[in-house]
C-alpha cells in the first residue's frame, strides 16, 4: 500500500466550532448548580435582574413625603429588583473575603481539604483502624476542624458585616427609589399646595 492511498482515506472536512465570546455577566449566569430547587431559584433570580442603568437612575430617587408609602415602596422595589439586590449581596461578600487575608486563607484551607478528600475517595474509600469512613463524615471532620481557623480569622464578624452592609444598602435603595406608577394605583402621588385668593 503506497502513501497516496493512505492519504486518500484520511481526507475529510474538519469543522471547528465557533467559539462565542461571552461577557463576564453571561459567564457568571451560566453557572451550573446540582440541586434542582437551588438551580430553579438561581435561574429565576438570574432572569429577574433588571438593567443596571434603571437600577441606579438618579432621577427616580426621592425621599417619600410621608411614612405611609414606605412599606409599599419597599415591597414593590424588593420584588422588582430582587436579582439586582442578590448581586449587591454577592459583591459585598466577595469584597469582604478579598479584603480579609486570614479569612481568605481559612477558606482556601477548607476548600483544599475538601478537594483532597474528593481525590482520595475517587481511588478508594478511606478507612481508619479497619473501619470505613464515609465521605460525609470526612467533610464533617473538615468542618469541625476548620471551625477554630474560621474563628481566628474573624468569620463571625465578617458574616455580620456582610448582613448589615447588605441590609443597609438594599433598604436605602428600596426606600428611596420611587417605583413607576402601575395600574393607576396612585402610588406615591405628590400633592401640591393650592393657594386661595
Amino acid at each position: 500500500m503506497d502513501d497516496s492511498s493512505k492519504l486518500q482515506g484520511l481526507e475529510g472536512r474538519i469543522e471547528v466550532p465557533v467559539v462565542e465570546t461571552q461577557s463576564f455577566k453571561n459567564r457568571i449566569m451560566a453557572l451550573k448548580l446540582s440541586n434542582v430547587s437551588a438551580r430553579e431559584w438561581f435561574q429565576k433570580t438570574r432572569e429577574g435582574v433588571k438593567s443596571w442603568p434603571e437600577f441606579i437612575k438618579t432621577d427616580r430617587f426621592k425621599l417619600p413625603q410621608s411614612v405611609a408609602p414606605v412599606p409599599k415602596r419597599i415591597v414593590k422595589n424588593i420584588e422588582y429588583f430582587q436579582g439586582n439586590y442578590m448581586f449587591i449581596f454577592l459583591g459585598l461578600l466577595i469584597f469582604c473575603i478579598l479584603t480579609s487575608p486570614m479569612l481568605l486563607v481559612a477558606i482556601g484551607a477548607c476548600l483544599g481539604a475538601c478537594y483532597i478528600i474528593s481525590l482520595k475517595n475517587a481511588d478508594k474509600k478511606m478507612s481508619i483502624m479497619g473501619r470505613e469512613i464515609s465521605v460525609a463524615q470526612q467533610y464533617a471532620a473538615v468542618g469541625v476542624g476548620s471551625f477554630p481557623l474560621f474563628w481566628l480569622a474573624g468569620a463571625g464578624s465578617a458574616v455580620f458585616w456582610i448582613i448589615g452592609a447588605s441590609f443597609f444598602v438594599i433598604m436605602a435603595h428600596a426606600t428611596l427609589y420611587r417605583p413607576q406608577i402601575e395600574d393607576g394605583d396612585g402610588f406615591d402621588i405628590e400633592m401640591q399646595s393650592v393657594e386661595t385668593v
